[in-house]
Formats: structure tokens, sequence, C-alpha cells
């Protein structure tokens, strides 16, 4: 299994942009996906729900497209 970024820069610079506004602005990199008053520990990039991705071995992106899974 391998995590990569997106092939699409320009998505990847925008999600990035962000997760660091959103870590400036409520002290954590919570996934961009997630509307403020959902924030909790499992909303912080990777989340909760791309780490069990990863965990049961299932290829895909996670939410927002950041990251990637392959089972190369």
């Amino acid at each position: 299994m391998r995590v990569t970024t997106n092939s699409n820069k320009e998505l990847v610079a925008e999600i990035r942009a962000k997760l660091k506004e959103n870590k400036e602005k409520y002290g954590k990199q919570y996934c961009p996906c997630v509307l403020p008053n959902n924030h909790n520990d499992d909303t912080v990039c990777m989340c909760k729900e791309f780490r069990e991705q990863m965990e049961r071995g299932e290829e895909g992106y996670c939410h927002c497209q950041l990251y990637y899974i392959t089972n190369e």
C-alpha cells in the first residue's frame, strides 16, 4: 500500500492552503471538507475516515481528495 498526493497540483495547493488557514484559525489542520462546528480530532488531516480506509486496505481518495491510497 502506498499513499500519494493527488496529481492535480492546483487542487493540492488549494487544499494545503486551507489546511494552513485552519491551523492558524483553529489550532489544528482540520480537513477543509468539514464545517467548523464539526471539528474534532477525527477530522484533523489525515482524518479518521482516511486512516480507517488505509487499515482496510481500500484504494481511493480521502474525502477532500488530497491523498490517494494505491495497493501497489
